[in-house]
């Protein structure tokens, strides 16, 4: 599992300027089963997104494709983790050491 820790690099009124595209983007990793959280961090100043895969590289190229990244608003941090425990509901996800 995957936490990607979104930071802007760039003023708001460009951030906001390719939100569509970021939403849009992270609906299709939604639907392909990648993404299972993400939102807005408070202060508004980036975001996150819980993942899940077994291959950092793959996690790595795809926030690449992020249109956020791709016109250079933000940066990513990516933080892997072995989800031992989970909620009822985040079971299919868990992993053993």
């Amino acid at each position: 599992m995957f936490v990607l820790e979104l930071s802007y690099t760039a003023p708001l009124d460009r951030v906001d300027a390719v939100l569509g595209e970021h939403v849009a983007w992270l609906d299709a990793q939604y639907a392909a089963g990648v993404f299972i959280a993400s939102g807005r961090k408070n202060p508004r100043d980036g975001g996150v997104i819980l993942a899940v895969g077994d291959d950092r590289a793959a996690i790595e190229r795809l926030a690449a494709t992020d249109p956020f990244a791709v016109q250079g608003v933000c940066a990513y941090r990516i933080t892997e983790f072995i989800a031992t425990k989970t909620s009822d509901a985040l079971a299919p996800y868990r992993q053993q050491l």
